[in-house]
């Protein structure tokens, strides 16, 4: 079990102690409350992957390590009525990514579509945050971000490229948006730090090793795949009988679409590493898009349509033994429902992690239920 010695917190508390710890390190108030929201609105649809677990080793050590800076500064570099350049200047991605797709969606307002193309941006969390602010404003949302190098190339074994998410969110009449936000790998990095956390062996076929074999060796995996000698496989597997090229394909056309229109970093280059072996910054890129639905139907309409296109998918003949079929998005509406009186799990490690930003930000003020 993955959250067996896992003690459950509420949303609220564990939302204010994100904005007070990024407070803590110099992230502006505003900026403080944006990353936190986009952290905790993953734990709350069960994305634990993407959640608090990030909160100290991918936010709060990067900005200790100078690597990334707490303070946004977002230069627009070329804008025209319905498209924009902006530059991150390595801040919160959080808060450039909110920022980007806010600017796409009011140009969508105003001229039917919008698109914003970032560079020079750090790790802005759950994709499908950003189009579920396009969906909620009655719009089609779409983004993608590159990353440090993860997937190999089908038929190669050296990590090229991110695992690069090609996210998309829909409005329906249901209570919960179509938001398709996963990785081009068959899985990813987050996910295998939630298997390290809990110290337990990933499944088979999510890795491949420098000889061309699978590998289940979480920690070891975890610090391999920072050395370019463990690879994620892409979405449909290693080589092409499943269609793993497929993956290799979509994580390319997301690398090209965050780095080419922005005149940003890619591949190899956003490793975080200098050639002398130093940390730097990863200068991500990212894309945003939102199409104003009404500008081609009434919203209403669409919304039923695509509500009733789930429903049918849904209510289809299901495999033996099986007992729910899934649309995007249900799953983590389903997981909030369970949640949402519950909290965040937070397990041994997560509770560690904690304790130690209190104390170091001298936060005395929250006394955590699992001391």
């Amino acid at each position: 079990m993955l959250y067996e010695d896992a003690v459950w917190i509420d949303f609220d508390t564990m939302e204010q102690f994100m904005v007070d710890v990024f407070m803590g390190v110099g992230v502006p108030e505003e900026d403080a409350k944006i990353c936190a929201e986009v952290l905790i609105t993953s734990d709350k649809r069960g994305i634990d992957s993407h959640g608090v677990g990030r909160l100290k080793p991918i936010y709060i050590d990067r900005i200790w390590e100078g690597i990334q800076k707490p303070v946004t500064k977002i230069d627009v570099i070329k804008e025209g009525p319905t498209t924009a350049v902006l530059d991150g200047n390595h801040g919160m991605g959080h808060v450039i990514g909110y920022k980007a797709m806010q600017m796409a969606i009011d140009k969508a307002k105003q001229y039917g579509m919008g698109m914003v193309a970032v560079r020079n941006s750090t790790h802005y969390g759950i994709a499908g945050y950003y189009t579920m602010m396009a969906a909620e404003e009655g719009m089609i949302g779409i983004t993608g971000t590159n990353a440090r190098p993860s997937i190999a190339p089908t038929f190669g074994v050296e990590p090229m490229l991110g695992t690069n998410p090609l996210t998309f969110g829909m409005p329906t009449d249901e209570e919960f948006p179509f938001i398709l936000d996963c990785a081009t790998s068959v899985s990813q990095r987050g996910k295998i730090e939630v298997y390290g956390r809990a110290e337990q062996e990933i499944p088979e076929g999510w890795v491949i090793g420098e000889d061309g074999k699978g590998r289940t060796d979480t920690q070891q995996i975890l610090i391999d795949l920072t050395k370019g000698k463990a690879a994620l496989a892409p979405l449909g597997g290693l080589g092409e009988e499943n269609g793993g090229y497929k993956g290799y394909g979509y994580a390319t056309v997301v690398e090209i679409l965050s780095a080419a229109l922005q005149g940003g970093a890619f591949l190899k280059a956003l490793s975080g590493f200098d050639t002398e072996g130093n940390k730097k910054p990863y200068g991500l890129g990212h894309f945003f898009i939102a199409i104003d639905i009404s500008a081609f139907t009434e919203v209403e309409n669409f919304k039923k349509t695509a509500g009733e296109i789930c429903r049918e998918l849904r209510a289809s003949k299901k495999a033996k033994g099986q007992e729910h079929i899934y649309t995007a998005g249900e799953k983590e509406y389903l997981a909030w429902l369970e949640r949402k009186d519950k909290g965040v799990p937070v397990n041994g490690v997560l509770q560690k992690q904690m304790i130690e930003l209190r104390d170091k930000l001298g936060l005395s003020q929250y006394v955590f239920p699992f001391e």
